[in-house]
């Protein structure tokens, strides 16, 4: 008997193969199933979505090609997940075959069905080793225990809210034991923003699960890993085997099928936002996900983003969170860190580092401690530069400039990768005095080595100065190396971007300091603030987490503004007030979270070209009889070229649309899928190069 069955494969929104595809097989298969089909002149992994019967069927069954395997030892994918799949593909306006195949493993897209059975027969090692009893636990603070209660006995979402050092991971990892004491097959999941912050967690968890649980009852799940290990973690969460599940954004879409806890770290981050392919939220997804299968979500964090805070105000006034709060850090007296400000006006024009500043390191490398120099720019300095005929180091792919680098003697293009070597003299006139303008960590590094010269620690052996960006961990394990370094005291002084600036438990640290925050005080981007007050109380929260050094921590600010009203908010850690004063300014400008936004962005080979498409479709929907759905709630504003509107020779234009509502949004985008899709037919869509639709952007 032949089956017909629908099939989502990995194809993107905007291809004109965007749905599932029939195939048919001979044997009945679940919704769920993967298997391996033929398409087009390849064979490619799919999931079967549907059964479909005869009657139904768009072309003659003597066309439809049948599936090439099964890929059996594998369970159906739950109907709650394809549920979220599903979800997630309608609201954020991708294809279904597109969000479903990015959440499998990539190793589990190319192995063939007997490739994948011989993987499977391998034992399982670790399940059940060394099993021991949970390892003794340490006495909770009075603000832990409430919120913990608080947690055991509402529904949520939670949102902790909880000060630098205050020990939410502590509540995290009791919610997480309380929940697999109560249920012998119950899974966690606990979501980072990024990568690097996943060892300490990951460390944490096995100390705590591991001897009670075994090893595999903890796995980790990031782009970082290995395929073979990618796909290792997936098949113990789709299993049941792993009880706990770390990991970035992607871990929001695993398989978990017996889910009863999520819990979202850092949630304010903009690392839970995809960039590319499907930009779903992970964060947003973890809310819907806990409601659609019935597990409680806790989202933490000290700098809430405003549209969680926003969520969490009292149910009286609409909000739709419980907010947990833990203002005080752990142990006696353990007090956040003194805000000093350095009004850098007062200082001689090109200072780098004020004499303040550098006393003040000086004090602390003598005594022991340890200073961290927060700059958010990497490389050496952000652009080379003739003095003679103003030429300047930009990239010939995109419109941004290359960024020094000196210890590889290399110009860089951050967005495309190109890379020349530092030319000899200015390619434009000869001139041989080119110079850096401005500063990255390299730099600043440098002239921090160079000011501190003479500068010992107590045993009298000379200070070392490390930094951690993008640059100094590209190698495996490089990263886990400088950060053991630090926790060890072998470096005094710690130069980094927002790579250090949040997340990590840095002991001995109890000086951060901030270069040149001010570059964000005045942005275009109306999140900018938001942003920066949360970078710079995150990295606050680096210095003193010792609770017997905290009274004697500081973060300093050197900025050209400290009369500006979010410094005044910085000083006292006073996130609340800073909050409101950005929710009130956003009502009345009528921003998120009080209206709704998509963006759709074109890349063609001209911006003539990119506007060009964006600006037919929204014209084509103007004219539409009768309206599209929606259309008259929505407002959508004229093409415009993207902030860096080239990137390898590509050029890219962005259209704003917003809304009041959501639902309104979300049906007008559906309906004019249709529209963009004509479009790219039509004349104004010739040399259009693709188009994607990013709702709830992060920047407009």
């Amino acid at each position: 008997m032949i089956h017909w069955l629908s099939v989502l494969v990995q194809t993107p929104a905007h291809s004109a193969v965007a749905g599932p595809l029939t195939y048919q097989s001979e044997l009945p298969l679940a919704a769920g199933s993967l298997v391996r089909v033929p398409f087009g002149t390849r064979e490619v992994l799919g999931v079967v979505w549907d059964t479909l019967d005869a009657a139904s069927l768009d072309r003659p069954e003597s066309e439809i090609r049948a599936i090439t395997a099964v890929l059996e030892g594998v369970a159906p994918l739950t109907q709650a997940w394809r549920q979220l799949v599903h979800f997630a593909a309608s609201y954020y306006q991708r294809s279904l075959g597109e969000v479903a195949l990015a959440a499998l493993p990539p190793q589990l897209r190319d192995l063939s069905a007997a490739q994948l059975a011989r993987r499977l027969k391998r034992p399982a090692s670790g399940a059940t080793d060394n099993i021991t009893n949970t390892p003794d636990l340490i006495a909770l603070s009075e603000e832990q225990t409430r919120a913990i209660a608080r947690f055991d006995a509402e529904t949520g979402p939670f949102l902790l809210f909880g000060a630098t050092g205050s020990g939410k991971t502590e509540v995290y990892l009791r919610c997480v034991q309380a929940l697999l004491e109560r249920d012998a097959t119950a899974q966690a999941l606990v979501m980072v923003p990024e990568i690097n912050l996943t060892p300490q967690l990951e460390a944490r968890f096995r100390a705590r699960f591991a001897g009670r649980y075994g090893e595999a009852a903890v796995v980790s799940l990031h782009s970082g890993m290995t395929n073979p290990q990618r796909l290792k973690s997936w098949l113990a969460a789709h299993g049941g085997v792993a009880r706990i599940v770390l990991g970035t954004r992607m871990a929001v879409l695993a398989s978990l099928p017996r889910l009863r806890l999520i819990v979202v770290d850092e949630e304010h981050d903009p690392s839970y936002k995809q960039q590319e392919g499907a930009r779903y939220s992970a964060r947003d997804l973890a809310v819907y996900r806990g409601r659609l299968e019935g597990a409680k979500v806790l989202l933490g964090s000290a700098t809430p983003s405003l549209e969680s805070w926003h969520h969490s105000r009292p149910a009286a006034e609409g909000g739709r969170y419980q907010r947990l709060e833990m203002p005080s850090r752990i142990g006696a007296g353990g007090t956040l860190p003194r805000v000093r400000l350095v009004d850098m006006n007062l200082q001689p024009k090109n200072t780098v580092f004020s004499p303040q500043l550098l006393s003040a390191i000086t004090e602390r490398v003598a005594r022991g401690e340890q200073a961290m120099v927060f700059l958010n720019r990497r490389g050496y300095a952000p652009v080379l530069a003739c003095s003679s005929c103003d030429w300047k180091s930009e990239c010939p792919h995109c419109s941004a400039y290359r960024v020094f680098h000196k210890i590889d003697r290399t110009l860089r293009c951050h967005h495309c990768g190109f890379t020349e070597r530092v030319p000899r003299a200015c390619p434009s006139c000869g001139n041989v005095d080119i110079a850096p303008l401005g500063r990255g960590t390299e730099r600043l590094e440098e002239h921090l080595a160079e000011l501190l010269t003479g500068v010992r620690r107590p045993d009298g052996t000379a200070l070392c100065i490390a930094r951690i960006d993008a640059d100094t961990t590209r190698h495996k394990g490089a990263l886990e190396y400088q950060l053991a370094q630090v926790h060890a005291g072998e470096v005094d002084v710690l130069v980094g971007t927002q790579m250090i600036a949040k997340g990590h438990d840095f002991r001995r640290i109890t000086l951060v300091a901030a270069v040149n925050p001010d570059g964000a005080l005045f942005s275009a981007d109306f999140r900018a603030p938001e942003r920066l007050f949360s970078l710079l109380m995150q990295a606050a929260g680096r210095a003193g987490r010792d609770a017997a050094q905290s009274a004697a921590s500081e973060m300093w600010i050197q900025t050209l503004h400290p009369q500006h009203p979010m410094f005044a908010a910085l000083r006292r850690h006073d996130y609340a007030a800073f909050a409101a004063g950005q929710l009130r300014e956003r009502e009345q400008a009528g921003l998120p979270p009080f209206s709704y936004a998509a963006l759709v962005r074109a890349e063609a080979r001209t911006q003539e070209v990119a506007q060009g498409f964006l600006n037919a479709a929204s014209a084509a929907a103007s004219a539409m009889e009768p309206p599209l759905e929606g259309y008259a709630q929505v407002t959508l504003f004229p093409a415009v070229p993207m902030t860096i509107q080239r990137i390898a020779n590509v050029e890219r234009a962005q259209m704003l649309i917003e809304s009041p509502s959501r639902a309104a949004l979300q049906r007008f985008l559906s309906a004019w899928h249709a529209v963009l899709q004509a479009t790219r037919q039509q004349p104004e869509g010739k040399g259009l190069i693709r188009w994607a639709v990013d709702v709830d952007p992060l920047a407009i």
